[in-house]
């Protein structure tokens, strides 16, 4: 009687497994296709349209892994919300025949697997890409795509050699005994050491660049909406606006709607979605004062279905992905705006190969970071799965304190600075003082002058 039983085991171990491979390939090619479109919008045509065919060909290679490499920034973006999602469904539906489909396993297959992608892409294919349209092949040798693929990899090879033996050495500055070991198994101790400290990087640029995208996205939204309102208030027809630079196809798809209600509401979210950011990180401050489960950390068995990983239920896990996403794309957005990476911002149909390169590393290490970034902050209390949970930061209390410090202080000065600004743009405009010639200086008027400009506009 235990050889059927047996059997049975093993066929259903066979049947899930195949099945979460059918499920990882299928996303896995909806989010190549995606990347694929995206990455068509922004290349340069020319670059792959040239006559001689070796280019073009070195092009198409480096063009494919730049996708993939995109693929699996996604993946990375939607690692954390499509948990948290699958645990509330399991949640409200636990004995549907049609969610039997959505587990643990599954789960954490998909975190280990972005985990692989993401260092592979970020080590071999990224570099590789990059060193593949720079060749042109040895000295002596025949000319192809085989003599610039022998010099790639030679290239590649010592490369790796040099960062494998700077990694070393800071290992074994730090830890001796992690050093010695990492000699003897590469891939437990040394990859993920590697991968530790640049995840590390990843969230120390999220710490910079998030509040910064916060601020320029509300300062955007706010620039539109002012520009409308002069519009409006003004009486400027399409033709005669172009002074206040702002596009000519929004003046024109912008309603009565969008301007006196679309665009002020749109601020109030962003507001709203800033301060309950800052809020729930300040709760997770105090809360890593006196509650050791805060600390973010690893779990090897994630438990689906078994409780909800928000206090408020639904509601709040949902809350938890509308969070996790727009810190996202704060970050982006932070990260173009930076003066040190302009250079790097895509431009439809005119950027080049190297900057599609640039780029896609850049997004890889914002995104393969996220989990732990979200986690670290206390955005959401579920725990990182495989690989992500095991680097040596992490456990480290001062600097889990300090960063949610920090990320608390820089948002709110950011937004409170810009909200300054903001409000004295108006205070100026509704006291009249814009129209002061520039040889006076504003910060000069008296005080009472100021009012009484004011007192007089109000009656």
């Amino acid at each position: 009687m235990e050889a059927p039983e047996d059997v049975s085991v093993r066929e259903q171990l066979f049947h899930d497994r195949v099945r979460e491979t059918i499920i990882c390939v299928l996303l896995f090619i909806c989010l190549y296709i995606v990347s694929y479109l995206v990455i068509t919008h922004y290349k340069r045509n020319a670059e792959f349209t040239i006559d001689n065919s070796e280019d073009a060909t070195v092009n198409k290679i480096a063009l494919w892994l730049c996708t993939f490499t995109l693929s699996v920034s996604v993946g990375a973006v939607l690692l954390l919300p499509l948990s948290i999602l699958s645990n509330e469904v399991l949640l409200s539906f636990p004995q549907s025949y049609y969610m039997q489909w959505l587990n643990g396993s599954l789960i954490h297959g998909l975190w280990n697997i972005v985990f692989l992608f993401s260092n592979l892409s970020l080590v071999f294919l990224l570099p590789f890409a990059y060193f593949f349209t720079e060749s042109e092949g040895f000295a002596g040798s025949k000319k192809g795509v085989m003599a610039r693929l022998y010099e790639t990899a030679v290239v590649l090879f010592l490369l790796t050699l040099l960062v494998l033996g700077m990694v070393w050495v800071a290992s074994a500055i730090l830890d001796d005994n992690m050093a010695r070991q990492s000699l003897y198994d590469l891939w437990e101790y040394y990859l993920p050491y590697l991968y530790s400290c640049i995840s590390l990087f990843g969230v120390l640029l999220l710490l910079l660049c998030t509040p910064l995208g916060l601020s320029r996205m509300f300062n955007s939204c706010w620039c539109v909406f002012e520009k409308l309102q002069t519009i409006k208030r003004l009486g400027f027809s399409d033709t005669n606006s172009g002074f206040l630079f702002l596009p000519s196809e929004i003046r024109k798809r912008a309603s009565p709607w969008q301007r006196n209600l679309g665009y002020p509401l749109a601020m109030l979210l962003l507001l709203a979605v800033t301060v309950v950011c800052v809020l729930i990180v300040c709760y997770h401050v105090v809360e890593l004062l006196f509650d050791d489960t805060a600390m973010p950390r690893g779990m090897e068995d994630p438990l689906l279905g078994a409780a909800s990983f928000s206090m408020f239920g639904s509601l709040g896990a949902a809350v938890q992905v509308i969070l996790i996403l727009y810190l996202m794309i704060s970050s982006v957005v932070g990260f173009y705006s930076s003066p040190l990476f302009t250079g790097l911002r895509p431009r439809a149909q005119d950027t080049t190969l190297t900057q599609i390169i640039g780029n896609c590393v850049s997004l890889l290490v914002l995104s393969s970071a996220l989990p732990v970034f979200s986690r670290t902050l206390g955005i959401t209390r579920f725990d990182l799965l495989g690989d992500f949970g095991r680097f040596n930061w992490l456990g480290n209390f001062h600097i889990v304190f300090l960063y949610n410090i920090l990320f608390a202080g820089l948002t709110s000065a950011c937004l409170i600075n810009t909200l300054t600004w903001t409000v004295q743009r108006e205070l100026i405009r509704a006291f009249g003082l814009h129209k002061l010639p520039s040889t006076v200086s504003r910060s000069t008027i008296p005080l009472r002058l100021l009012l009484a400009n004011g007192l007089s506009k109000i009656q």
